[in-house]
């Protein structure tokens, strides 16, 4: 199912700050705008991992995803969300450090709670 709006969700786990969304992308190019955007809206931000799922013009399946320098492989861990619920497009998490080290499986599930969050409330938005 492609993804036709956007929807956000904001997460805190140990004083780090996460910021979500997930939004309609056709390709990595339109991923790219928005970590820019973000990047912009979010200037303290440490990293921006993302993940994107879509079609190509052969109707061919893309998955790509981007960790940031974060550990843990968050980006995969957002790519996991959007394959479970069949999602085609773009989904961004933004962390901003809160001076508390998550360790590799606390940023692991950190990234996941809040992508799954911008998940719940774009399928509420969809009902």
């Amino acid at each position: 199912m492609k993804v036709e709006r956007r929807a956000e969700f904001r997460f805190i786990a140990e004083r780090s700050r996460f910021f979500a969304v997930i939004f309609p992308a056709a390709d990595e190019a339109d991923v790219l705008k928005m970590v820019r955007l973000k990047k912009g809206e979010q200037r303290k931000a440490n990293h921006h991992c993302w993940a994107f799922r879509g079609r190509d013009e052969k109707g061919f399946l893309n998955e790509k995803s981007r960790d940031d320098g974060e550990v843990g492989h968050p980006g995969r861990v957002l790519l996991d969300l959007l394959r479970h619920d069949g999602l085609e497009g773009g989904l961004l998490v933004s962390r901003v450090f809160g001076g508390v080290k998550l360790g590799v499986g606390g940023v692991s599930r950190a990234f996941r709670e809040a992508g799954a969050g911008a998940v719940e409330e774009y399928k509420k938005k969809t009902k």
